[in-house]
């Protein structure tokens, strides 16, 4: 059946009907735990300040020319820099200089001064960190410390995570169109939920790590499957706005990041509330109906034509029959077998030279937006400030940038609208290279400027490419978000 008798089931069912409607928000809520998932390790693997710990008992601390009694104090009293060391005396009476990640035995003890000339053995901090607690109780740099030597294991959180997203696509984007949508927003939604609270309960790094990227997988295999899955669903006079705005809900997901670590401050408790957010799906996912598109490529008929009558009877229009549509009755046309679907593969995104360097524009635009997209928002608790509005307006930037995005492609069309979109996005980066630091304000302005136009670019590079291509081979181009 052709893309113009599909349409024309719309326009006798309805093309964004109370139906469609009920679907497309519990899909789209599930959008909200993927937002979550995609940047929780903003605030997940945040790494505080840190010293060695002392190998005994502090009976006197001093840190240039101020002295307490617990190293608590200096704390929360002072900002101490990569460069400065704490003086400790033990009970023992031993003197010791703790940095970030040595520490040196004076062998003078009379000798408490912070200016020290004498001679001093260095060791190593076998005896773990002190880690400032002001802002976060923990997380999982000072869970399995994560700091010094250690230090890469925590910057490759992230990108095992997008890694994780990239075999997600893959993987899940070729079984949907092999077992179904709906099977694989049932499976992915709960590898979601339980992956995510998995995460919290991990024993060590190497667990936490296989757990997170497991949990990537299904993230990246949901939001892949969804976009398909909407878009199937939902007639052409409302495609786009459905389509586009689905990934506004992936932004509250920011949001909820931002607010939630500003609420909880420990990881696992913060990895916790932000997974409960799938419950609500995992509980009506049950109620989603295979597409009516995906059916009759698989030649199931009756199946399609039970879809579309209780499409038709919730949105109280009148149903139609696919045999009239496509001269098909429920065995094949003219009582034979079905005509068996053509399948696509990754070879067909190559098939000839026009096609092939459209393949690839496509796949720079991913990569260029994905690229920009993650940096402006991963990078949003460096910019000064407070890093927990910075994330929340990261998120919250991008609704008007969908609500443009519909506005304007309709008037000036995809393409104009995607060039202005990376173009302006490339412009603030470079605005923002020139803004001194300590103007703060400005460069979380000329941010959200940047990560206005990339969010842009992003909710249309996905309608692009689904118009652009067949359903069926349309996944593989969206491998590069990760």
């Amino acid at each position: 059946m052709g893309s113009r008798n599909l349409e024309m089931i719309f326009d006798r069912v309805g093309h964004f009907g109370r139906y469609q409607i009920f679907l497309y928000f519990i899909c789209a809520f599930q959008n909200i735990s993927c937002g979550i998932h995609y940047l929780a390790s903003v605030f997940l693997s945040v790494s505080p300040q840190h010293t060695c710990r002392p190998p005994g008992n502090v009976s006197q601390v001093l840190f240039h020319d101020i002295s307490g009694w617990m190293l608590e104090d200096i704390w929360t009293r002072f900002s101490i820099g990569r460069e400065d060391h704490i003086i400790v005396q033990l009970q023992n009476g031993e003197v010791w200089e703790l940095t970030n990640c040595r520490r040196f035995r004076r062998d003078d003890k009379s000798s408490l001064n912070y200016d020290y000339n004498g001679h001093k053995s260095s060791f190593p901090c076998l005896d773990g960190y002190i880690y400032d607690k002001s802002k976060w109780q923990s997380t999982v740099v000072t869970e399995w410390d994560l700091v010094c030597n250690r230090e890469w294991f925590g910057r490759l959180i992230q990108p095992i995570f997008m890694f994780g997203v990239l075999l997600g696509a893959v993987i899940f984007g070729y079984l949907s169109d092999r077992a179904g949508r709906r099977l694989v927003l049932w499976s992915t939604s709960i590898g979601i939920f339980l992956f995510g609270v998995a995460a919290a309960f991990t024993f060590d790094y190497y667990s936490f790590m296989i757990t997170r990227f497991l949990l990537a997988i299904a993230a990246s295999g949901y939001l892949v499957v969804v976009f398909v899955y909407v878009t199937e669903f939902v007639g052409m006079k409302s495609r786009t706005w459905v389509s586009i705005h689905l990934h506004s809900f992936f932004a509250f997901g920011t949001m909820m990041v931002a607010l939630t670590g500003y609420f909880v401050r420990t990881w696992w408790i913060y990895q916790i509330i932000l997974s409960t957010v799938t419950v609500p799906f995992v509980l009506c996912c049950w109620m989603l109906p295979e597409t009516p598109f995906w059916l009759l490529s698989e030649g199931k008929y009756e199946e399609a034509q039970k879809v579309i009558n209780t499409m038709a009877k919730w949105n109280k229009t009148r149903s139609c029959k696919l045999s009239e549509l496509s001269s098909l009755s429920c065995h094949g046309p003219a009582g034979n077998k079905p005509s068996e679907v053509e399948k696509h593969s990754l070879s067909d995104l190559f098939y000839d030279c026009n096609i092939g360097t459209r393949t690839l524009t496509v796949w720079l635009t991913w990569f260029t937006g994905c690229l920009g997209f993650y940096c402006f928002s991963l990078n949003s608790v460096n910019l000064g400030g407070n890093e927990y509005l910075n994330l929340f307006l990261m998120g919250l930037v991008e609704i008007p940038a969908y609500i443009f995005v519909c506005f304007g492609m309709d008037r000036v069309g995809r393409r104009s609208i995607l060039i202005f979109s990376l173009i302006s996005s490339a412009v603030a980066s470079a605005v923002m290279m020139v803004i001194p630091k300590d103007y703060h304000v400005w460069f979380v302005v000329a941010t959200m400027a940047g990560k206005f136009s990339i969010g842009a670019a992003i909710g249309l590079v996905y309608l692009y490419t689904a118009e652009l291509y067949p359903t069926i081979v349309s996944w593989l181009l969206g491998l590069w978000p990760s």
